[in-house]
């Protein structure tokens, strides 16, 4: 029987990889779980891991040098998550060990979040929730509508798209940039990055996380942006410089950003701009749904058994060094 160990701390295993996704691994193979309500270290998992043929891993368990060299018989890293840059995909391919990602399951959940996100810095929802909530009288502001305005949207990938789908339909203006042409459709444009910046009463940041994009957003960037807009990053912390975005809010440059990534571990928006009052802050929730959980978990459970027919799943990102298949036995 193929053995397989699952990195996913003992807390995060319901929610970040699910009983259904749980069940169909059994089916299929001896699972072993990590025991703690933590990551556990790479010596750590090292140890827990002998002699298991395959890893799914969390999100948050990198993927060294030391962990290939150190389980010998270990085939697959197979991460449950889309990211793989904590992954040393080239030191996996010395040794043999075939490496796969997930496909986004999460478009339409983080996309939504940042509709929710939208809706709640143009309205005030959350201010004036935690006013009531603290027994203060709520002040009331003029609020804005999502119809009529303008929403510029950094990186145009499968989110962005669907975002784009869903501005539209609440009669929204769409400016994107992107290094990749896109079709022209009514009420969408596509300009450069600071036609979008002064044009756009949103801005939301979807680029991919690079050397490019390291603090695109940065504090020429924000002055750049139109007086009183909004910011929101569901991409990467690191698309941002975090002590430009909090001179802009205190600046009254901008009116207000909405964040569900950032600089703090597990992607989780820094402290010290999560508690400012004019941010709606989130820890790392925008793809936390049922659907899009079960997708890339499933999925992960897919490549395994295609593996254990002797074929190579899709996601597989080294297919041709993959060279510990081989080693593989396959389930009676």
């Amino acid at each position: 029987m193929t053995t397989v160990f699952v990195t996913h701390p003992a807390d995060k295993l319901t929610q970040y990889f699910g009983p259904k996704a749980t069940q169909a691994l059994e089916a299929i193979a001896e699972v072993r779980f990590n025991p703690e309500a933590r990551e556990l270290s790479t010596p750590e998992l090292v140890a827990a891991a002998q002699g298991c043929d395959a890893l799914i891993a969390y999100r948050q368990t990198p993927g060294p040098e030391s962990l290939f060299r150190d389980l010998p018989q270990l085939a697959a890293f197979v991460r449950c998550a889309v990211d793989i840059r904590t992954v040393d995909v080239q030191a996996a391919s010395r040794h043999g060990v075939l490496v796969t990602q997930a496909s986004p399951g999460f478009v339409p959940a983080v996309a939504e979040w940042i509709v929710a996100a939208m809706v709640d810095l143009a309205r005030g929802i959350g201010r004036y929730t935690q006013a009531y909530h603290r027994g203060e009288p709520p002040a009331p502001f003029m609020g804005r509508q999502l119809r009529a305005s303008t929403l510029g949207i950094i990186g145009f990938g499968a989110i962005g798209r669907y975002l784009g789908d869903l501005a539209q339909a609440f009669g929204m203006r769409v400016l994107v940039n992107d290094p990749q042409p896109i079709a022209r459709q009514p009420m969408r444009e596509q300009v450069a990055l600071p036609a979008l910046l002064a044009q756009s009463d949103f801005v939301v940041c979807l680029a991919p996380a690079n050397a490019q994009t390291e603090k695109l957003m940065n504090a020429e960037a924000f002055a750049a942006m139109k007086a009183g807009a909004f910011f929101i990053n569901a991409a990467r912390g690191e698309l941002v410089d975090d002590e430009a975005l909090l001179a802009a809010l205190e600046s009254g440059r901008l009116a207000g950003a909405a964040l569900d990534v950032g600089r703090a571990p597990d992607q989780m928006p820094a402290p010290a701009l999560a508690r400012h009052p004019r941010v709606v802050a989130t820890p790392h929730i925008g793809g936390l749904t049922l659907p899009a959980v079960e997708h890339q978990a499933l999925e992960t459970v897919s490549q395994i058994a295609a593996l254990m027919r002797g074929e190579m799943p899709p996601g597989a990102v080294n297919a041709a060094h993959a060279t510990r298949i081989a080693q593989w036995r396959l389930a009676a």
